[in-house]
């Protein structure tokens, strides 16, 4: 079975956690891993229904989320966690938690963050209409060893989604011949880096 693992998003909201994940998990799946996405809109419709963006409803929702990247984790699934999670505490539980830990500081400018608002939440964070809002009324605390970090700002979503699939490859946690262990032949590969390719994954 391989090897099960999470990659914890973290970062500004609009920072383009979710973006990356997706682009990453049809990455990893086209690579042959079974790959489980959990992002913000996920977490809140199914897992954290009825909480606010507080301290310790943040709190309470990374634990939900934690819990279940544990159980994906455990059985083998490469799972992509892109929900908000400000607490460098709360990560850090989730961290020990669930094990196989792949933390992704997702790097932007908080300028940049509210020019790409489509939500509308800043501002109306911004006009107090939301309160305890990550990096407006209340810290989004950055990382300190996280083992990937992305400046979205400087880099586009295909480049930032290709350097964590080579740091998963570094990790040991994707193999760079397919989850199978298959050897491929010269001409096998070259199919698979013109299809990948096509895709815009490299």
């Amino acid at each position: 079975m391989n090897k099960g693992f999470t990659v914890w998003f973290t970062g500004l909201p609009g920072a383009g956690k979710s973006t990356i994940s997706h682009l990453l998990g049809k990455k990893l799946k086209e690579w042959g891993r079974n790959a489980e996405i959990l992002d913000s809109d996920v977490v809140r419709t199914n897992l954290c229904q009825g909480l606010g963006f507080s301290k310790q409803d943040c709190d309470i929702s990374i634990q939900r989320v934690a819990f279940m990247c544990k159980l994906l984790t455990r059985n083998g699934v490469a799972v992509l966690s892109a929900a908000i999670s400000p607490s460098r505490e709360a990560r850090e539980k989730a961290r020990k938690e669930i094990g196989n830990f792949v933390e992704v500081y997702v790097k932007c400018p908080l300028e940049v963050c509210v020019e790409r608002d489509i939500t509308g939440l800043y501002q109306k964070a911004l006009k107090g209409e939301i309160q305890d809002f990550a990096g407006v009324s209340d810290p989004c605390e950055e990382p300190l060893n996280p083992e990937i970090v992305v400046e979205t700002d400087k880099e586009t979503a295909e480049e930032s989604t290709n350097k964590i699939f080579q740091k998963l490859i570094e990790l040991g946690y994707v193999s760079q011949t397919g989850s199978a262990g298959h050897v491929y032949s010269p001409e096998e590969e070259d199919k698979i880096k013109e299809r990948l390719s096509r895709l815009g994954y490299i």
